[in-house]
């Protein structure tokens, strides 16, 4: 196992990534083709959905295992610069 001692993470590891945009169509399918472009095997139900209380906005949450800091942060830049995500976590 490959540690990365600054942030306490084992890799590979299990990780949910979280992004959140507009309640508009295809932005789930925006944050999982960014998110395949690095864990290309997303397990069945690994994609979940959630509109914000008001329908505005919408939370897509999907669970990967990630191989290595740069992986997860690559992950996080690409969802970053796509013009659509507005938050990720």
């Amino acid at each position: 196992m490959n540690r990365d001692d600054q942030q306490g993470f084992e890799f590979p590891c299990h990780f949910k990534i979280k992004a959140m945009g507009l309640d508009e169509p295809g932005f789930d399918a925006v944050v999982v083709e960014i998110i395949r472009r690095h864990c290309a095997d997303l397990g069945e139900g690994a994609v979940t959905t959630k509109p914000s209380s008001k329908g505005k906005y919408i939370s897509v949450t999907v669970h990967v295992e990630v191989h290595s800091r740069q992986a997860l942060d690559a992950i996080y830049d690409d969802l970053t610069a796509h013009e659509k995500v507005l938050m990720r976590l």
